[in-house]
């Protein structure tokens, strides 16, 4: 007798960001029955990371899904760029020295998402449920059973995922505390509509001056990205669209300085990113598993969130799938995700200690005029050697600190 369509569901996973949709999509091609749980029916996100770092490419030709980013919005990225009190410092070619990897490509992440959910409703054993937020776990004899959505319905499991963003809720219902070192920034972030090409000439570019600190890149699916960085739980400057642009063009190089200028109609924004880093501790309860920036939510310095995310949702499968497919439940199923973290913490605890790192240098260069001036002063002559022990600091950064496991 052949399986029914959608049977009830081993898994249930909450979530359809990088981590949810990608283990969805892995499990129900091994023949594992999940149904995926997404709250909006929109992915469109004022602010999703769009960078995929040689880690976060290296998870996805693992997973055999390389081939869907060729039909989506995406740009490699050319460098990166670092101006400080409007002077050059240096720019840092991709990729990375001489890294034979792909270098930095940035891709939308929406489109991403909406291209794994596609690959996935392709096996009868997904089901998505959209538009469904989960408002509680259900608990039988001490074990996560499930969850219960907000009109009523109830979806049993033995395992749920929780891949429902950094303010999980999931994580809040299980109790499972977030450790960490608060972060001392958060960012305002704004789009600016604008044609191309543009004299960010394909980098992503930090300005440093007195007037603050902001970063600029060119969208995968075009316009700009741009955003401030703000003291943790400073008030929002209230300055309108061209405010905001002449602040921004106060940091730049003339030529970047006067095309700003001429773009205040195009702004939009600023929404207001609260940064939060942390680990849970732990990442599961029998019978749940946290992923992603459920688990770990990461700084937005050079954008690990997705990279990590797709990492976990790789290791991850390695290790459910033969469990799940032999029919392991309770405390074998639990062992395995026990396992999961114990394998997945040690790369994300390193890489949010390096992140800590780059951002305090970037916190020493807003706070110190003198260094600032000193720096700007002797860019023709300190920049190759600032710019070759930047390079060398990004390397964990872009290829992640552990080895991926092979298929299972």
């Amino acid at each position: 007798m052949s399986e029914p369509l959608n049977p009830a569901p081993r898994v249930v996973v909450v979530g359809a960001g990088p981590a949810g949709a990608c283990l969805a999509l892995l499990l129900a091609r091994a023949g594992v029955a999940v149904t995926l749980v997404e709250a909006s029916t929109s992915l469109q996100r004022q602010f999703r990371g769009e960078a995929l770092m040689p880690s976060g490419l290296e998870a996805l030709a693992a997973m055999g899904l390389s081939h869907l980013l060729a039909a989506l919005p995406q740009r490699a990225l050319q460098g990166w760029r670092f101006v400080v009190n409007g002077r050059h410092l240096f720019t840092a070619r991709e990729p990375l020295g001489g890294d034979p990897q792909r270098p930095c490509t940035l891709v939308s992440q929406p489109a991403l998402l909406e291209a794994l959910l596609k690959q996935a409703s392709t096996s009868p054993c997904f089901a998505l449920e959209r538009g469904q937020p989960v408002v509680d776990l259900l608990w039988r004899d001490g074990r996560v059973a499930g969850v219960q959505l907000r009109g009523g319905h109830q979806l049993e499991a033995d395992l749920v995922i929780g891949g429902d963003g950094r303010s999980s809720l999931l994580r809040q219902k299980a109790a499972l505390e977030l450790e960490g070192a608060p972060s001392a920034i958060d960012l305002l972030w704004f789009q600016l509509a604008c044609p191309e090409p543009t004299p960010l000439d394909g980098c992503f570019t930090t300005l440093v001056g007195a007037a603050g600190v902001f970063s600029a890149f060119e969208s995968a699916a075009g316009g700009l990205q741009i955003g401030w960085v703000l003291a943790k739980g400073a008030p929002v400057p209230a300055l309108a669209s061209d405010g905001w642009l002449e602040r921004m063009a106060s940091l730049c190089p003339p030529e970047l300085a006067a095309w700003l200028r001429q773009g205040h109609a195009g702004l939009s924004g600023p929404t207001r990113l609260a940064v939060q880093v942390g680990l849970a501790a732990p990442w599961w309860r029998p019978g749940l598993l946290l992923l992603g920036d459920a688990a770990h939510p990461m700084s937005p310095v050079r954008a690990q969130g997705i990279n990590m995310a797709l990492r976990d949702a790789w290791v991850a499968s390695v290790h459910l799938v033969p469990l799940l497919r032999s029919g392991a439940t309770g405390a074998a199923l639990d062992r395995g995700l026990a396992a999961i973290a114990a394998e997945r913490q040690p790369e994300i605890a390193a890489l949010q200690h390096l992140q800590a790192a780059e951002a305090s240098r970037g916190e020493l260069l807003r706070d110190q005029a003198w260094l600032r001036c000193g720096l700007a002063l002797a860019a023709p002559i300190v920049g190759p050697a600032v710019a070759a022990h930047w390079i060398h600091q990004q390397q964990p950064l872009r290829q992640g600190l552990a080895t991926l496991p092979a298929p299972p």
